[in-house]
């Protein structure tokens, strides 16, 4: 109980702190240096101070050079401290336009260059759709949780289509990662930060410009499998 409550705030003053920190770096600097700069130490110091560690596969799937969509499942909110610490690319969350207006964090992930949905307006999620496309066929990569929502018992639940909606329109690989672990840390709706180890296992790229829109639940199945496999390896040390 104490340890909790004592971690937890650190978490907040900690987290307040960065997003200061973010928002001053953004007035002089791009997304990316927010980035590597503000957001990834925010990330490795959380994971160090609640005492998760992180076991990571897949690496040499990734091309740091090359702009794509990474696709997580998502378990719990510790998983965004996981992607931002152990994946090495300079992404760019696609996430819910209510979270842009949560004050300081809200403003930090507009100076890092976060992409926010409006999902209850059509109109305004196409155009934030295509400015993700628009944003990948310029160089940068986009991260998202194609499930939509966090999975309450840690299984994979089935994806939303607007992730691949992207991907067509920007012709680019899609990178499936798989998080085993991270619901026994934080599970949905606690506060209660567990000690442990995380795994996390990156797939294989799958090239979006080889399908059409006819063949998107084609291209869904196919990726909702590949994660489902990951979330399946446990990596060697």
């Amino acid at each position: 109980m104490i340890r909790n409550i004592l971690l937890n705030s650190f978490l907040l003053v900690y987290s307040v702190i960065f997003c200061l920190w973010g928002i001053f770096l953004s007035l002089f600097w791009s997304g990316r240096t927010v980035h590597f700069k503000c957001a990834v130490p925010w990330a490795k110091t959380i994971l160090w101070v609640s005492g998760v560690k992180v076991k990571v596969r897949g690496l040499e799937n990734i091309d740091t050079g090359k702009p794509g969509i990474y696709l997580s499942n998502h378990q719990s909110y510790f998983d965004i401290f996981i992607l931002l610490a152990c994946l090495p690319v300079d992404f760019k969350f696609l996430l819910k336009q209510e979270l842009m207006k949560i004050p300081l964090l809200g403003w930090a992930m507009k100076g890092a260059e976060y992409i926010a949905i409006d999902r209850a307006d059509p109109r305004k999620a196409l155009g934030s759709m295509n400015e993700a496309a628009r944003r990948i066929k310029e160089g940068a990569s986009v991260l998202i949780f194609p499930e939509g929502t966090r999975s309450a018992d840690g299984r994979l639940q089935p994806y939303k289509k607007g992730g691949f909606r992207i991907a067509l329109k920007a012709g680019c690989d899609l990178v499936p990662i798989g998080i085993i672990g991270s619901c026994k840390i934080v599970s949905k709706g606690s506060l209660k930060v567990q000690r442990g180890t995380v795994s996390m296992n990156i797939g294989e790229p799958v090239f979006a410009g080889e399908y059409s829109k006819r063949d998107m639940d084609r291209l869904m199945a196919h990726l909702w499998e590949n994660m489902k496999d990951l979330m399946q390896k446990e990596p060697s040390l």
